[in-house]
């Protein structure tokens, strides 16, 4: 599976910076699911909480420079989960689209999956290496690169799945046990950007939508549990 983690989840309650017990807690849930389910986890790291490439560009910054601002970002927030992870016991690699061999390896489709058989974690940094994309895309793309079965998407600010309306502003808005691409895409819903949804739905590759800081709520998407998060397909 392709795990995305946003990079406000690392960020705790502050919504800036790196949280080391926020990080140390799912770096202990992808652990334990990686062992007790026998799991193979790809995760792709989001960079909100240090830096955010359209914030830059609202305030007049070249859009594709605050992007690749947003890129290096990302990089920070995987030798972050990498570092608590090994600490944990748990082989890990980080990848990069964006080239920067001192510290990360370069994303190589047949490498990533060769770690993956030898049962490491691996870290997807660096976006697409390319701005104007939200780390949704890669993965999107990685999932389909990788075989993976499922994008697992981990909301960070108490929703828990996908929703009719926004639940912090519409008290009526229920939650949606399952919704197709298609509904996504003309109800305007908040799952991925639309990119990633078209290209999940042409590659008939299934998402879950689900709060990742809610403690175990990883091992219950992998179990199948119908109440946890929302599924779109």
């Amino acid at each position: 599976m392709v795990l995305k983690l946003s990079g406000e989840a690392f960020a705790g309650k502050e919504g800036h910076g790196i949280d080391g017990d926020i990080v140390r807690r799912l770096a202990q849930e992808i652990v334990d699911v990686r062992r007790d389910l026998e799991v193979d986890i790809a995760v792709v790291v989001g960079g909100g909480n240090i830096w955010r490439g359209m914030t830059g560009a609202g305030h007049g910054m070249d859009r594709a420079q605050a992007d690749q601002m947003g890129m290096l970002a990302t990089v920070i927030n995987g030798l972050a989960l990498q570092d608590t992870l090994e600490q944990l016991g748990q082989p890990t690699r980080v990848q990069s689209a964006v080239r920067m061999e001192q510290i990360a390896e370069p994303y190589i489709r047949r490498r990533a999956i060769r770690h993956l058989e030898k049962g490491r974690v691996v870290i997807l940094a660096g976006g697409l290496g390319s701005p104007f994309f939200t780390t949704d895309t890669p993965a999107a793309l990685r999932a389909a690169e990788l075989s993976a079965e499922a994008v697992l998407k981990g909301t960070h600010s108490g929703v828990d799945g996908v929703y009719t309306a926004d639940p912090k502003l519409d008290p009526t808005a229920t939650k949606l046990d399952e919704v197709t691409y298609l509904e996504v895409i003309n109800k305007g819903l908040n799952v991925m950007d639309i990119t990633s949804i078209t290209f999940c739905m042409d590659n008939h590759l299934p998402i879950v939508v689900f709060n990742v800081l809610t403690e175990g709520n990883l091992r219950r998407v992998l179990e199948g549990e119908d109440s946890v998060g929302t599924l779109v397909r």
